[in-house]
């Protein structure tokens, strides 16, 4: 189908304004489509020709200003509306739409728990067209009404508030002028838990199965939202645009949460059925102080075309940290930022698919959907937070504001929103310099510390390789001279990058100097040799966990650089992570120390060595928590002694025994895990797992089954997760989650040999399979269905050729790229 181009919406935008449209949608019509009603009320503002969007299962009806239309001019997703008049005109179709199980367009699921269906939407982007008939383009936003007619028992929420009507109808009060891709609705038997603040309604909902758990954490959940919305209304001086703010958990969700303007929808593994640490708690409240920040970024003022992606998500990520620091107990969430999200960032700025955070030519939607990746979002946010170090938080919000007053309920670009900061900014700040330097460059900068000694001072130098101009601050740190373990802060240095010159200090240089001190810049840091050295000695004993996943994240760009051998990581693991108090960095650290540095950049002959490792370390953090004082720091050790495991008795028995010795006991999360790890290792057979289903039938459980199952080191069962993968026909397909799971369980480091023949097939295979099923699915094909184990030359040279020669979608394209650059890296780090 063809994809909306940047000049096509444009032209459209000129010929004509949407006033309305009325939707009525029906979900009793079955469990394979729903019926969708639409009235679109516009003016064309001169005689022409343009065209609606729908992606229907039966247009059975369509006219224009009451004239029948003939169905079959539906040219793939466009029907085309030729001969417009000037003035207003009134569009009605009358359609069957297909319900989805890939989490775009309207989703169906049923729970397997209790046999109770939900549905929701997803219209991000283009998927409107699944749901309804639209001028689907961000800048021609509209008022909206929606009735929906559901089964009895259901309650149905949307953008506004709902009134149910009797026997199984709903209607949406009129919502504010809206971009299409922001519509929602989600209806089902929904657990809900409901207060009020500042006078507007506020609703938390999910799976009745999920709840009890829901239940638990209703109150955090609220105490974060209230917190983020008075925090919000202190920044901003626009109040909260819409009539009410739901919040609802929905299953099968492919993003972590969406905007959607008074109904945020979030995926419902954050209501949680196992035991979480605090970290987790907090990457939850960060995704509620994110979402509400949309209100006003990306809701309120709107893109006016997808090149500018970055003004809705870098700025919810920027405010959403930011906020949850100020507003809530959790004051540390830059330290998560830096140790996960940023890295995120860095490594898709170091691709060939990276591009600006600001591009200047996103031509179509396809090429749109590609660039929601971590430079928008983390590199976006980095950039901002370097723009408030730059020009002072009272300017920015100040800026900020002004956005908000000229362009509320409108859409605006990357110029208008440049303009506003700059007209509050000071005189002597460039705005518009800073962001071309900033906003339209890839690439990372390195920041690298040159120190030069004589014998009564010591000269500091930051070189830079890159040509942004940085604020950063420099920390000076000695020995802690009554504990020669630790470091103390000595001065914390104010440094502008590029620098004029050199800075002079008499007596001996400080033990540890560190560039960019509280991780107020983007760039990647290096130290100079004395430092680095210090650093790997002594990284437990710095006391600013800020300043602590910075030096993290500096070895982590080591490895990748093949600067820094990977077992010089995992020993530096070894021995701080014992000491180290922040969660985040801990679980940070692991992650990468074993799915990076054991799996990937260590050689099959030396992952052995870095899995015992590991394993030493999380029983080392097993003995420092059996007196209970940390839980959160007890749960990773035992996750990643799970992961870790090389033999089975260890696991086995906490499996049957139902409880780690000394806690925690296990819940279904480490149930799974378990099985999991024991299904790779061949240590349990498919008879295991089913009785483990039983148990727990839930659609995590489900999951849980079919991950175990595809890991099995039996050439059936790896013939049966494949022909689940990629099946061609439609009523075997599997759902997004289960194809995720499934993909996740296939691929095992320690099964290369029972793997080799799949790693070709691959390649056509999931070509021909996101063609078939769309961007969702050939993300998830490129994400978790890569063979991310099979780290040699062919496989590079069978994607590669998939590449030039080949015909993959673009979202299955940018997916394999990727891959292929990070296999590429790992050959160069196991060569090195």
């Amino acid at each position: 189908m063809p994809v909306l181009t940047r000049d096509e919406a444009q032209t459209r935008a000129r010929l004509i304004d949407v006033q309305r449209y009325t939707v009525d949608l029906d979900l009793t019509r079955g469990a394979d489509t729903f019926d969708s009603r639409t009235v679109i009320r516009f003016t064309a503002r001169a005689a022409g020709d343009t065209f609606v969007e729908l992606k229907p299962a039966d247009l059975r009806s369509v006219t224009l200003d009451g004239q029948p239309l003939d169905p079959t001019a539906l040219d793939g997703n466009r029907l085309p509306l030729t001969g417009l008049t000037e003035g207003p005109h009134e569009l009605v179709a009358d359609t069957a739409m297909r319900y989805s199980h890939t989490g775009e367009g309207m989703h169906r699921f049923t729970d397997p728990t209790d046999g109770e269906t939900y549905v929701y939407t997803q219209l991000f982007m283009e998927d409107v067209q699944r749901v309804f008939v639209a001028f689907d383009q961000p800048d021609l936003k509209a008022l909206f009404d929606l009735t929906v007619t559901a089964p009895e028992g259901w309650t149905v929420l949307a953008n506004s508030v709902t009134e149910h009507l009797g026997e199984g109808k709903w209607q949406a009060a009129t919502t504010p002028l809206l971009s299409t891709y922001l519509v929602a609705v989600a209806a089902g038997p929904w657990h809900s838990v409901r207060t009020e603040h500042r006078g507007l309604p506020f609703g938390l909902h999910c799976r009745r199965s999920l709840a009890p758990h829901l239940d638990a954490d209703a109150e955090e959940i609220l105490d974060i939202t209230r917190a983020c919305f008075d925090r919000y209304h202190e920044k901003f001086t626009e109040p909260y645009p819409f009539d009410s703010y739901d919040q609802a958990f929905v299953p099968e969700f492919n993003a972590g949460a969406m905007e959607n303007p008074g109904l945020v929808t979030f995926r419902d593994e954050f209501v949680y059925r196992s035991a979480v640490t605090d970290t987790e708690r907090q990457t939850r409240a960060m995704v509620v102080a994110h979402e509400m920040a949309h209100m006003w970024f990306g809701d309120l003022v709107t893109l006016r075309w997808w090149d500018d992606i970055w003004l809705n998500e870098s700025f919810a990520e920027y405010m959403g940290y930011q906020t949850l620091t100020e507003a809530t107990r959790f004051t540390d969430t830059w330290v998560d930022f830096g140790v996960a999200r940023k890295a995120w960032g860095y490594d898709a700025d170091q691709r060939p698919s990276t591009h600006p955070v600001a591009p200047e030519a996103v031509e179509d939607t396809a090429s749109a959907l590609l660039n929601f990746d971590g430079i928008s979002y983390a590199k976006g946010a980095s950039a901002l937070r370097q723009l408030v170090t730059w020009l002072g938080e009272k300017d920015f919000l100040a800026g900020i504001n002004i956005h908000f007053q000229r362009h509320k309920f409108a859409n605006a670009t990357l110029a208008d929103f440049i303009d506003s900061l700059a007209s509050g900014a000071s005189a002597d700040r460039d705005v518009h310099a800073w962001a071309d330097a900033w906003l339209r460059t890839t690439g990372v900068d390195t920041l690298t510390a040159r120190i030069t000694d004589t014998d009564s001072t010591w000269t500091l130098t930051v070189d830079q390789q890159g040509s942004r101009p940085h604020r950063i601050a420099v920390g000076l740190y000695d020995r802690d001279p009554a504990d020669g373990r630790a470091f103390v802060l000595c001065e914390r240095l104010d440094v502008d990058v590029p620098q004029t010159e050199p800075r002079t200090f008499h007596g001996p240089r400080p033990a540890l100097i560190v560039p960019n001190d509280q991780d107020l810049t983007y760039a990647k840091i290096r130290l100079d040799p004395a430092s680095e050295e210090a650093a790997l000695r002594g990284l437990s004993g710095i006391p600013d966990p800020l300043t602590r996943a910075l030096l993290w994240n500096t070895l982590r760009d080591m490895v990748r650089d093949g600067q820094l051998e990977p077992a010089a990581y995992l020993e530096t693991a070894g021995a701080h992570l014992a000491e180290e108090s922040d969660l985040a960095l801990v679980q940070g650290v692991l992650t990468f120390a074993h799915t990076q540095v054991a799996d990937r950049f260590s050689t099959p002959a030396e992952r052995p060595a870095a899995l015992t490792l590991l394993t030493t370390l999380c029983e080392d953090l097993l003995r420092r928590t059996e007196d209970g004082s940390n839980p959160g720091l007890r749960l990773t050790a035992v996750r990643h002694l799970i992961d870790a495991a090389q033999y089975a008795d260890v696991i086995r028995g906490w499996y049957d025994s139902g409880t780690v010795p000394g806690g925690p006991e296990l819940d279904p999360e480490l149930r799974w895990r378990i099985l999991g790890r024991m299904s790779v290792l061949g240590a349990v057979d498919e008879a295991v797992i089913e009785a483990e289903l039983a148990h727990d039938p839930s659609a995590t459980g489900q999951e849980g089954a079919a991950r175990c199952h595809a890991a099995l080191p039996d050439p059936q069962a790896k013939a049966t997760a494949w022909d689940a993968l990629f099946t061609t026909d439609p009523d075997r397909e599997l759902s997004n989650y289960l194809f995720t799971a499934t993909a996740q369980g296939f691929w095992q480091p320690e099964q290369s040999d029972l793997l080799r023949g799949y790693v070709p097939r691959y390649f056509t295979d999931a070509t021909a399979l996101a063609a078939r099923r769309g961007p969702a699915i050939a993300e998830a094909a490129g994400r978790h269905a890569f063979p991310v184990h099979a780290i040699d030359t062919d496989t590079l040279r069978l994607g590669n050729q998939c590449l030039t020669e080949g015909t993959p979608t673009p979202a299955l394209r940018r997916k394999l790229a990727d891959q292929l650059d990070d296999l590429a890296r790992a050959l160069k780090v196991r060569g090195a």
